[in-house]
C-alpha cells in the first residue's frame, strides 16, 4: 500500500493554478451561457427559430472546433494557444457589453466565446497531463473534471441576480474575470508543457505493452454522450411538472456535488478496469439511473441522478484515458477529438431525443421515454463489445487456418 503513496507526487504550482484557472473560467462562462437564450430572445428581440440556429452553430462551433486545437498548439505551442483561447473569450465577453443593444454584435460575441472555448479545453487538458506518467493522469484529469463542474454548478445561481437587471455589469465582471486568468497563463513556465506539443515526450506514441481491449474511444464517446444527454436535455421537461422546480433544483446542485467530490475519490479504480468492463459498469449505471427516473417520484428522481452521475464519472474519464493510452498524437490532439465525438454525441441525442419524447408524450406515457433510453444504454455495450469481438474473429480465423 505504501509503494502507491509513493507514485503519487504533489502537484506542482502550474498544475495547481491551472485547476484553479479552470473553475474560474467555468464560473465565468456558466454565469453567462446558460442565459443566452433568455437574453438573445427577451431583451434583444431574435426570434425563437433564430435563436435556435444561432446556438446550434455555437455549440458547433464549440465541440467540433476542438479539432483545429491540435495542430494550433503543434504550431505555437500549449500555454500560447491557452492565451489565444482566453484572449478571444475575453473579447468574445467585453464586446457583449456594447452587443446588449446589438443582434449582430452578440451574435459575433457568442462565436468569439465559443471559438476560444473550442481552443482551450484541449490545450488546457494536454498542459495538465504534459510529462505526467500514465499513472498520474487519472487523479489529474479527474481533478480538472472537478473544477469545471464545480464551476458550471456555481455559475448560473451567482449570475442570477444581475443577468436580467443589469447585465452589462455582469459581461464586465466576467470580462475582468477572463483578463486576470489569461494574465495569469502568461506567468506560467515556459518548459516541455511550453514546447509545441507535437514534440512532447508525454504526449507522444503510448506505451509499448499488450494491446488495448475494447471498441474506439471516440465511438464510445459518441455513444456515452448520446445516452448521457437524454437525461440532461429531458430531466427538467419530466420532473418540474412531477414534482417542483425547487426540486429539480436541488436535484442538480447534488448531481454537481456528488461529481466533484465522488470523481477524484474514483479516479484510479476507474483507471484500473478494462475497457470492456468499464463499459458494462458505467452504461449499466446510465440505465439503471434512467429506469429510477421512469420510476418517478421524489426517490426514484435523485436516486437516478446519483446513478447516472457514476455512469459520467466512469465513461467520460476512462474514454479520456483510453483515448490517450492508444493514440500515437499529442494530446492536445487527442482531446480535441475527443470533444468532436462528444458534439456529434450531443447532437444525435438532441434531434433523436426531441421525436422519442414527443413520441411518449403523444402515447400518454413520458415514462416510456425514459424506458426506451434504459434499454438503448444496457444494449449499447452489447453492440459496442459485439462489434469489437466481429472485428477480430476474420484475424483469429485466418491464423488458424494458417
Amino acid at each position: 500500500m505504501s509503494l502507491g503513496r509513493t507514485d503519487r507526487p504533489p502537484l506542482t504550482g502550474p498544475q495547481r493554478f491551472l485547476l484553479g484557472g479552470s473553475f474560474l473560467i467555468t464560473l465565468g462562462s456558466f454565469a453567462v451561457l446558460p442565459y443566452m437564450s433568455v437574453l438573445l430572445h427577451q431583451r434583444l428581440g431574435l426570434g425563437l427559430g433564430t435563436v435556435g440556429i444561432v446556438l446550434a452553430v455555437a455549440s458547433l462551433i464549440q465541440f467540433a472546433g476542438g479539432v483545429v486545437a491540435g495542430p494550433v498548439t503543434g504550431r505555437i505551442g500549449l500555454r500560447r494557444t491557452m492565451l489565444l483561447a482566453l484572449g478571444l473569450r475575453t473579447a468574445g465577453f467585453a464586446a457583449f457589453v456594447p452587443g446588449l443593444t446589438s443582434p449582430v454584435l452578440a451574435v459575433g460575441a457568442l462565436l468569439l466565446v465559443s471559438a476560444g472555448a473550442a481552443l482551450y479545453l484541449p490545450a488546457n487538458k494536454a498542459y495538465l497531463v504534459d510529462g505526467a506518467s500514465e499513472a498520474q493522469r487519472p487523479r489529474l484529469l479527474s481533478a480538472s473534471g472537478s473544477a469545471f463542474n464545480a464551476g458550471m454548478a456555481l455559475g448560473p445561481p451567482a449570475a442570477a441576480p444581475l443577468v436580467m437587471g443589469s447585465p452589462g455589469v455582469l459581461f464586465s465582471c466576467v470580462t475582468v474575470l477572463f483578463a486576470l486568468v489569461g494574465a495569469g497563463h502568461a506567468l506560467l513556465p515556459a518548459g516541455a508543457a511550453d514546447r509545441p506539443s507535437g514534440g512532447s515526450a508525454a504526449g507522444g506514441a503510448p506505451e509499448s505493452g499488450p494491446s488495448h481491449p475494447g471498441p474506439s474511444p471516440f465511438l464510445v464517446t459518441v455513444l456515452s454522450v448520446y445516452a448521457f444527454m437524454f437525461f440532461q436535455h429531458y430531466l427538467a421537461l419530466y420532473a418540474v411538472p412531477r414534482t417542483s422546480a425547487a426540486f429539480y433544483g436541488a436535484v442538480l446542485t447534488g448531481y454537481a456535488a456528488l461529481l466533484v467530490v465522488a470523481q477524484p475519490l474514483l479516479a484510479e479504480r476507474v483507471a484500473a478496469l478494462g475497457y470492456p468492463a468499464a463499459l458494462r459498469w458505467g452504461f449499466g449505471a446510465m440505465a439503471a439511473g434512467m429506469a429510477a427516473i421512469g420510476a418517478g417520484g421524489h426517490a426514484g428522481i435523485a436516486v437516478g441522478g446519483a446513478l447516472l452521475c457514476l455512469g459520467e464519472i466512469v465513461l467520460f474519464l476512462k474514454n479520456d484515458l483510453e483515448a490517450l493510452a492508444r493514440s500515437p498524437a499529442a494530446p492536445a490532439s487527442v482531446f480535441g477529438r475527443q470533444r468532436l465525438a462528444a458534439g456529434i454525441g450531443a447532437f444525435a441525442s438532441g434531434v433523436v431525443g426531441g421525436q422519442l419524447y414527443g413520441a411518449a408524450e403523444s402515447a400518454g406515457s413520458a415514462r416510456g421515454f425514459w424506458v426506451a433510453v434504459c434499454l438503448q444504454c444496457l444494449l449499447l455495450p452489447v453492440f459496442l463489445l459485439r462489434r469489437r469481438r466481429t472485428a477480430r474473429d476474420p484475424e483469429g480465423s485466418r491464423a488458424g487456418a494458417g
